[in-house]
């Protein structure tokens, strides 16, 4: 389960195949493998063992945004994701999930390994947290964007008491380990919750508050804002807040004081500069020796500006939505083309070395203002939010209160975090809710339709001829993807609990 391509991995060199073996012998073979959990995670494979994009790779990002309705599928690359005509057999959410597994599996692999080295005498206990902490913060994150595709949200019962995701915390990797997996069923959303979070204590407890690679490894800062994510998903407010406050200063302008994060001056700042910047909290690094190749890279699927593919644009869905001024400076991190908008937060097509975004300072501030805005605390759910609104333009809020302050930030979220991945992710968590966002799979433009004369900047509508494909509403079985026919082949109990519909 080891073995490695021969690629270069934040500036370390793996051993070309490794094996479970001798990965655990020395102290620069454990550190090479626990680098090996983050090649996993940064480009895995796809058919014919091509490294792609899956999971953390433009696959991330693409698929979050393409099933929703501020990006545009513009080519075959991600149209099923798009058109939500997949299934059991799809490549998009096949080798998601199953690329997903394969870095739970290795980081289950580290973690075994490394205890045994522990007790072993050949590293010690604090070095061996803290190899431990990387691998459970990077099987909690792989956890849940398995939970955000393959099952309903958290509010979808009273309890949390549907269907989640097998959450594997043993390796597999031996004969009697393959037989125990197959036999692991889903377990609850709440069970799988409960075991994110207990994931991500340990990763806060044991991993550093700073390191050289300070973006592109986990650190305690990367555990709490991550955390901050989860409870906004669990709708855990006072835990959004408990766990925000760690990470933000008592008032304006907001900074950590754990790690030093601040938001960057300008909107362009974590794009520019994708491995020194104050706003970027974790980030998969790709560089020129190391991406996901033409076919899984953000530069190649979402820019029009340097040679790339240009696969994704931006909707007018988004572009139009009144909220986002006109003279917005996001608006300026753009191309546009004779045929539409692209952003260009991904800059680099031709050497490939755009990192891959997973949590920015930014959306910890507005983790909070959510979760305040929804306790009542409407002073400082406006404070974050200007904070982040502010720094693009002068329209800022004043006077909002209840509902409205809560969509006013849903919707800043929309802009600040466009082309990042992040809005499946709204949408799966506030769907059930149905009150400040589409009660499901929103209607979306589709590229034959569109026309440069339907961006409009701000102007508060859309073409009614560019839409073409239908609002699904939320009880709908497309709103979750299925489980994988390979999954359920393998796994009997899993075919006895296949998504409903598929």
């Amino acid at each position: 389960m080891l073995t490695s391509c021969d690629k270069d991995v934040m500036e370390l060199a793996p051993y070309d195949r490794l094996t479970e073996e001798s990965a655990f012998t020395t102290p620069e073979r454990i550190e090479l493998t626990v680098a090996g959990v983050y090649d996993a995670a940064q480009s895995g494979f796809y058919a014919g063992g091509a490294v792609r994009g899956y999971p953390f790779g433009a696959a991330h990002v693409s698929q979050g945004d393409t099933r929703g309705e501020d990006m545009v599928n513009l080519e075959a690359f991600y149209a099923i994701t798009y058109q939500s005509t997949y299934n059991a057999t799809s490549a998009n959410n096949v080798y998601h999930f199953e690329t997903l597994y394969a870095v739970v599996n290795k980081a289950n692999v580290v973690i075994e390994g490394v205890e045994k080295a522990v007790t072993g005498g050949l590293i010690t206990a604090e070095v061996g947290n803290a190899y431990i902490a990387e691998a459970r913060y990077l099987r909690a994150l792989s956890h849940h964007e398995l939970l955000v595709h393959f099952a309903r949200p958290y509010n979808h019962t009273a309890d949390a008491s549907h269907p989640g995701i097998p959450y594997r915390t043993v390796p597999v990797n031996t004969p009697a380990r393959v037989e125990e997996a197959a036999k692991q069923g889903r377990g609850t959303v709440a069970e799988a919750y409960a075991k994110l979070l207990e994931d991500l204590d340990y990763a806060e407890a044991n991993l550093p508050v700073t390191r050289t690679n300070k973006i592109s490894r986990a650190t305690q800062g990367a555990a709490i804002a991550m955390k901050t994510r989860v409870k906004l998903h669990m709708r855990d407010w006072q835990g959004v807040i408990t766990e925000g406050n760690k990470l933000i200063s008592g008032t304006g302008p907001f900074t950590s004081p754990i790690g030093g994060y601040a938001l960057t001056a300008s909107p362009d700042g974590p794009w520019a500069a994708n491995a020194n910047n104050t706003e970027s909290i974790f980030s998969f690094e790709n560089t020129a020796n190391d991406n996901a190749s033409v076919n899984g890279s953000l530069g190649q699927m979402y820019n029009a500006g340097t040679g790339g593919r240009a696969l994704v644009s931006i909707s007018p869905i988004i572009w139009n939505a009144s909220f986002w001024p006109a003279n917005d400076k996001r608006r300026e991190i753009t191309n546009t083309t004779a045929r539409a908008i692209y952003t260009k937060k991904y800059r680099d097509a031709t050497t490939q070395t755009d990192w891959s975004p997973i949590i920015r300072y930014a959306e910890v501030l507005l983790n909070v203002a959510e979760a305040e805005a929804r306790t009542g605390g409407n002073d400082r759910a406006l404070a974050l939010l200007n904070a982040v609104r502010g720094r693009s333009t002068d329209q800022l809020y004043t006077g909002l209160t209840g509902d409205a302050l809560v969509q006013a930030i849903v919707n800043e979220r929309r802009i600040e975090f466009l082309a990042e991945g992040l809005r499946w992710k709204d949408i799966h968590r506030l769907a059930k809710e149905g009150k400040f966002g589409p009660a499901g799979i929103p209607a979306k433009v589709a590229s034959a339709n569109m026309k440069v004369e339907d961006f409009q900047a701000a102007s508060g509508s859309v073409r009614e001829a560019a839409i073409a494909y239908p609002f699904i509403p939320y009880d709908d079985f497309r709103f979750i993807w299925p489980l994988p026919i390979s999954e359920i082949n393998a796994n009997p109990v899993l075919a006895d609990q296949q998504n409903p519909g598929y």
